[in-house]
């Protein structure tokens, strides 16, 4: 843990082996109560040196992160309360600007946007969730998706990039 000045937790926080938190970010790292980061898994709001310092995360009650996860909050990530998130998952809270071809795309800097995910959803392994977008409550993240745009409320989303399959309210 890093900079565990801005780090807040609730009661009953798990770390398990291995696992990688820099806190340093405009709103730090705050954590719900009964909440569980998997091993090696990385929260990564702000570079180490403390240049482009991120917004960071927000992480409800009873939710966990799995492990080899990366939480990359530089834009800023809420996680609802009751959230699943399996192993490998990576959320990607910016992304390089590169319209410019005669400035390398390292130069041209990043464009943060949040995500969202709301509370009681679970987002299965190797899934990717990129900024900007939220996921409404209630909904799955199919294995292996690319999660590029809005999941209404108790969808169920799978494929790159990710599309409804189905409704949980239609079961």
């Amino acid at each position: 843990i890093r900079y565990a000045n801005n780090l807040r937790a609730g009661r009953n926080l798990i770390i398990e082996d291995g696992v990688e938190v820099m806190a340093l970010s405009k709103n730090g790292i705050s954590l719900g109560d009964n909440v569980t980061l998997g091993a090696m898994s990385t929260i990564k709001p702000s570079n180490y040196y403390g240049h482009n310092i991120g917004i960071g995360l927000t992480m409800g009650n009873n939710s966990n992160i799995g492990r080899y996860s990366y939480i990359g909050c530089s834009g800023g990530i809420n996680i609802g309360s009751n959230v699943m998130i399996s192993p490998r998952v990576s959320m990607y809270a910016e992304n390089h600007v590169f319209d410019n071809i005669h400035i390398p795309m390292k130069q041209q800097g990043v464009e943060r946007k949040e995500i969202n995910i709301l509370d009681n959803c679970w987002i299965a392994g190797n899934s990717v969730i990129l900024a900007g977008v939220t996921i409404g409550e209630g909904s799955i993240v199919a294995a292996g998706s690319v999660v590029t745009k809005d999941v209404p409320p108790y969808s169920i989303v799978a494929g790159s990039p990710a599309k409804i399959i189905s409704n949980r309210k239609d079961l």
